[in-house]
């Protein structure tokens, strides 16, 4: 597939994989294809500090998108997609949350924006905000509460980069193409056969109910999983998030999918460590990735097909 506004100018790849930096991004100048795979739960860079404060390290495992970075890399690779990866972990700061998304119980400290009870930290109630307090199972994480300006630091040198660098990624893609397909790759835990009648969704396709991508591509997606063989389920019980909540402008020509993948598929018994099925489901997922691109060429802003002679 060959970018419309690929001129051959020997532009050099932007890209952010310094050492120091909370993700990494590789966006080619001459991108073949117009998606970004971004994996926001895969970061497993654990400073000694954030370290030293859990209750009980087993809650890294539960908190991460288990190894879903080497995933989206495999993705990138059999699609030619452009690849943004988290570096830091999400029991530091998650980022599939907004910014306002806080317990307030969990942090010390003075501060403006404290709100016990809103729409804005409906997540953290639940023990999921901003930065994850509790799981079930094991109760609290961490030993003690956050001082205020480390949660302002975390915003501020985390959370803003990575989102400033996606959108910005996002729009030189729409820019390029006329539209480009955010795909937020997450992993979830196998689901429970009961609430689907007797089978186990191996996907989830998430849109936010429609409102975050052109319906063309979440209709593609199931297809896709569909003829070849893997059960998805559609915005059940997973829609999507933040990410799509902030980047999916279907209308400005910036679409948005979150695709859940069951552990179980890339992991080995235990869901801990990569498998050898890992580059198969790779493979599937950078055939599914192709597809979507070329459906996402036909886009323009409008969210409408272009005309053969664009």
């Amino acid at each position: 597939m060959t970018s419309p506004e690929d001129k051959g100018d020997g532009r050099a790849p932007l890209r952010d994989i310094g050492n120091d930096t909370p993700f990494e991004l590789t966006l080619e100048a001459a991108q073949s294809i117009p998606i970004l795979i971004a994996a926001p739960h895969g970061g497993r860079g654990y400073s000694e500090a954030v370290e030293q404060s859990f209750r009980d390290p087993a809650c890294k495992t539960r908190l991460e998108d288990r190894y879903v970075d080497l995933l989206a890399a495999e993705v990138a690779r059999a699609s030619g997609a452009a690849l943004l990866v988290a570096k830091a972990p999400r029991a530091e700061i998650d980022l599939n949350r907004a910014p306002d998304d806080v317990d307030w119980g969990m942090i010390s400290g003075e501060g403006e924006g404290r709100t016990s009870h809103s729409l804005a930290n409906r997540r953290a109630r639940s023990g999921l905000g901003l930065v994850p307090r509790r799981l079930p199972g094991l109760g609290e994480i961490w030993r003690g509460p956050i001082e205020r300006t480390e949660l302002d630091r975390r915003i501020e040198t985390i959370h803003h980069p990575y989102h400033s660098a996606l959108g910005r990624a996002l729009e030189t893609l729409r820019d390029r193409w006329g539209a480009v397909l955010l795909v937020d790759l997450h992993s979830m835990p196998p689901l429970n056969p009961k609430a689907f009648g007797g089978a186990r969704p191996e996907f989830v396709i998430g849109d936010r109910f429609g409102t975050s991508c052109s319906g063309i591509l979440s209709a593609g997606a199931l297809s896709y999983l569909s003829l070849n063989g893997r059960l998805a389920t559609h915005n059940r019980p997973y829609s999507g998030g933040y990410v799509l909540d902030r980047h999916g402008m279907p209308k400005r020509g910036l679409h948005a999918i979150q695709i859940e993948v069951c552990r179980s598929l890339y992991l080995d018994r235990q869901l801990d460590q990569p498998s050898a099925r890992l580059g198969g489901v790779g493979r599937l997922l950078g055939g599914l990735v192709k597809m979507l691109g070329s459906e996402v060429a036909n886009l323009r802003s409008g969210g409408q097909f272009a005309e053969a002679a664009e």
